[in-house]
């Protein structure tokens, strides 16, 4: 069965339980308080915008947190998509930094955010509550 797709401006929208498994493509920075969001969903994937990064790379910090918890995640270049709309991560996105159980599902940089929720997907997406 494949995942379903999720597509939320926030990463705070993502239900626990109801949507574990799914590939979430969310408008929100990558930061801790994002990864927490995340954490709590369990999704297959997560996908955040990186904000510019920041300073100490707070933008970023969900990746490695994330991958200590056992989920893959990646952020797009905050310069390719707009910053709270999931609909541009998902449609103008470019993969900027993943971490490694996102490069295990095949999530590479430079690839637009489209191509990898299509690859993990495996073809049209069952989309569910955008």
């Amino acid at each position: 069965m494949r995942p379903t797709l999720r597509v939320v401006d926030s990463i705070t929208e993502l239900q626990p339980g109801a949507d574990a498994g799914c590939v979430a493509v969310s408008g929100s920075h990558g930061g801790i308080s994002s990864a927490q969001y995340a954490l709590a969903a369990r999704p297959l994937l997560a996908i955040f915008n990186d904000a510019g990064i920041g300073l100490d790379a707070a933008g970023l910090a969900a990746l490695p947190f994330l991958q200590g918890h056992g989920i893959a995640a990646c952020a797009v270049l905050h310069t390719s998509a707009r910053i709270g709309e999931a609909r541009s991560t998902l449609a103008d996105g470019v993969v900027g930094h993943a971490n490694a159980l996102a490069e295990a599902l095949g999530v590479r940089e430079g690839e637009a955010c489209q191509a990898v929720v299509d690859q993990l997907m495996g073809g049209p997406p069952s989309i569910g509550k955008i």
